[in-house]
C-alpha cells in the first residue's frame, strides 16, 4: 500500500509538539531520531545536538512526521513551508517516476538518492509551491 503522509518543520520544538499530538490522539512512536545520533551531527551546534531529524506518530493508519528545521543548518520557516507532503512509494522505479512527473517545472532539494537511514529519498518544491518528500523504503512495510 502506497501511503501519503504529513510531514511537519518546526523551530526546536518537534518533541514538545509531538508528545502533546500523542497525548491527544494516543498512538505510538516507532521512531525518534536526534541529530546528534546521525552523520550530520558534526553540522550541528551542541545547543541543538537533542534535537529531533526525525520522528513519526502512528495514529490509526496515518502517520506523522516531524523535524526541528534548524535555522543553524540553512532553514528558515515561514507559513506555508512549515509542512511537507510524504510519499512513500512500493518500488524504487515507482519513486523515481512520480518525483520526475511532481517536480516538473518545480525546485528540486534533494535529488531522488540512497540516504543513511536506508531508504531512497528525495525532496522538492512543486510548481504550484507544495513541498513533497518521497521516498522507497524496502525495510519499512509499506
Amino acid at each position: 500500500m502506497t501511503r501519503l503522509n504529513p510531514y511537519l518543520n518546526f523551530k526546536g520544538n518537534t518533541e514538545e509538539a509531538f508528545n502533546f499530538y500523542k497525548s491527544v490522539f494516543g498512538g505510538d512512536i516507532p521512531m525518534l531520531v536526534r541529530f546528534k545520533d546521525t552523520p550530520e551531527a558534526s553540522r550541528v551546534p551542541a545547543n541543538e545536538q537533542d534535537k529531533i531529524m526525525h520522528i513519526s506518530l502512528c495514529i490509526g493508519d496515518t502517520v506523522l512526521m516531524g523535524t526541528d528545521a534548524l535555522e543553524s543548518m540553512g532553514h528558515h520557516l515561514n507559513p506555508g513551508n512549515n509542512f511537507s507532503l510524504s510519499y512513500s512509494a512500493k518500488t524504487r522505479e515507482e519513486a523515481d517516476n512520480i518525483f520526475s512527473k511532481l517536480s516538473a517545472d518545480g525546485k528540486v532539494a534533494v535529488p531522488m538518492q540512497q540516504q543513511f537511514w536506508g531508504a531512497y529519498f528525495g525532496m522538492f518544491t512543486d510548481k504550484f509551491g507544495i513541498n513533497w518528500m518521497l521516498s522507497h523504503d524496502p525495510n519499512y512495510e509499506q
